[in-house]
């Protein structure tokens, strides 16, 4: 009898053992083909999303010779820095800097007062008329900047504020205002307001205790607010080639980069060798930012 009871309980040990071995080998394998579409997929992307990134830069350092071949190379044989030198010498291109950075840095910097003010004021006071006003600051951030060009142009040409850049100021702080509020305001929603109301009650005032303890929290969503409204107004052409007609000393770098021609067409080496330095500040500021994007985003995702 007790022969059987230990050959019987082999058997179910042996079964037991051969089934956590069957259902334990899937479990590492299952994942990995479950998640081999969503990483090709993920690939194809970026490799779609870089290439033609890639492309401009190769071509940049590529001689002019070798862009005009009739059988262009993954790699250039030979690298050049002329076409840099000829974008960097090519008139106007330091004063359309100067200008693109003072219009983008000003309507950034305005908005982030702007929206912070406003967004705290939604995320932390009760008044009359708040969840209206946060509906219009996402109806106008849903609606498109385009649609625009004409009723603005018309405002700019009636109060004499065409050719001139605080009007591009001006129109790249609007299109950027109702994002970083909306960012803003998630943001602050995020943080206990007890940490406002026990600095109050050391004697702080509701300013002081905002400037101390709420404000200083924020840096992840101002950085990730301004990473976005930098590159809004760093790239933005329409408004820029409507509103600056006469005046061709106050145009941007992307009005000056789509007019980069020469006697014999376009000079696609130097062409490419302006964009790259053209993208190279939003990626400088993307690199020194990422850290807190990420984190800036998703909180001002979370509340609201």
């Amino acid at each position: 009898m007790s022969t059987t009871r230990m050959s019987t309980t082999r058997i179910n040990t042996t079964r037991i053992n051969t089934a956590r071995i069957s259902t334990a080998r899937p479990r590492g394998t299952r994942p990995r083909i479950r998640r081999l579409p969503l990483n090709v997929a993920a690939v194809v992307t970026v490799v779609v999303c870089l290439f033609p990134v890639y492309w401009m830069v190769a071509t940049a350092f590529t001689p002019t010779r070798d862009i005009q071949s009739d059988n262009p190379r993954f790699l250039p044989e030979s690298w050049t820095l002329d076409h840099f030198g000829t974008a960097v010498g090519a008139d106007g291109f330091g004063l359309f800097w100067r200008n693109s950075i003072l219009v983008t840095l000003s309507a950034v910097l305005l908005a982030l007062l702007v929206a912070l003010g406003a967004a705290y004021a939604v995320a932390r006071m009760r008044w009359k008329g708040r969840r209206q006003f946060m509906l219009m600051v996402f109806i106008a951030q849903m609606a498109p900047w385009e649609s625009l060009i004409i009723p603005v142009y018309i405002i700019s040409r009636d109060t004499d504020m065409l050719d001139r850049l605080p009007t591009l100021t001006l129109v790249y702080f609007m299109m950027t205002l109702p994002f970083t509020i909306v960012v803003l305001r998630g943001f602050i929603a995020t943080i206990p307001p007890e940490l406002e109301e026990s600095a109050q009650v050391d004697g702080c005032t509701r300013l002081g205790a905002f400037r101390h303890i709420a404000f200083p929290l924020l840096a992840p969503g101002l950085m990730a607010t301004s990473l976005f409204g930098y590159i809004t107004a760093w790239n933005e052409f329409t408004y820029a080639n409507f509103l600056i007609i006469k005046q061709q000393d106050n145009r941007t770098l992307p009005v000056w980069l789509s007019s980069f021609q020469n006697i014999f067409g376009t000079d696609w080496g130097a062409t490419m060798a302006a964009s790259t330095l053209f993208a190279l500040p939003a990626l400088v500021v993307f690199l020194l930012l990422q850290r807190h994007v990420t984190s800036g985003f998703a909180a001002g995702a979370v509340k609201g």
